[in-house]
């Protein structure tokens, strides 16, 4: 039988693995309405600040790993714990590459200041960042209650960012056809609103990481996907 000492000590050094997964997904979550705000606003103060958080977000997913890697190393845990130490893990890498995406949103930003706006633009992707987000923030909840059912509805809600995403692709394609002065404004943002779809991707990947860890195996299905379009060379 396991030392209780042992046990306590895997307890507590899980705990605070998890307490750094909660303040990394609460900066993340910061940085994509952040990121999606300076957009809207044409705020290249606001973008230049998630810019430079993006270091704190690498930070913590550096230390969770060094963490993850050390208790796994020390402790030794069961096969249950040890899912949990690489769900953890393969978390936390997901949300550092959705910081990242917050951060490139942020960069552009800053070029679009200077460029003609493109009518109705910043408040879709605006909407779609809003969605990201709250299936995170949805995702992040699953993963700390050990809910399965709320990780798949978060799973199956990345469809609507797929259509929000192809929505806006639509958009800008019609206003560079109309008018060769929007093309390379409509090029910034169609990279934007790629960058936030992958972020939904990314939110789907822990959500499925979180199935993983409730039941023991990833989801067999396929999540539905909207029909998407050809982006070859459209991507600057």
């Amino acid at each position: 039988m396991p030392d209780r000492h042992i046990l306590r000590a895997f307890d507590r050094d899980l705990r605070e693995i998890q307490a750094e997964i909660m303040k990394m997904g609460g900066l993340v979550e910061e940085a994509i309405l952040e990121s999606a705000r300076a957009l809207a606003a044409r705020d290249p103060e606001l973008a230049e600040k998630v810019r430079r958080r993006d270091r704190e977000i690498d930070a913590l997913e550096a230390r969770i790993n060094e963490e993850a890697a050390r208790v796994i190393a020390l402790r030794q845990p069961a096969a249950s714990d040890l899912r949990t130490l690489l769900t953890v893990i393969k978390i936390a890498g997901n949300l550092e590459r959705i910081g990242d995406y917050a951060k490139n949103l942020a960069k552009r930003t800053a070029v679009l200041v200077n460029m003609p706006d493109i009518e109705g633009a910043p408040r879709a992707i605006r909407r779609m960042a809003k969605e990201v987000e709250q299936m995170l923030k949805d995702a992040l909840d699953a993963y700390m209650r050990h809910d399965a059912a709320l990780a798949e509805e978060v799973r199956q809600r990345d469809h609507e960012v797929d259509q929000m995403y192809n929505a806006l692709f639509r958009q800008f394609l019609t206003f560079m056809m109309e008018d060769p002065r929007s093309i390379t404004p409509c090029m910034h943002l169609h990279f934007i609103a790629k960058n936030i779809e992958r972020m939904g991707d990314h939110v789907t990947n822990i959500a499925e990481q979180v199935i993983y860890l409730v039941t023991g195996e990833l989801p067999e299905e396929s999540r539905p996907k909207a029909t998407g379009f050809s982006e070859e060379g459209l991507t600057p």
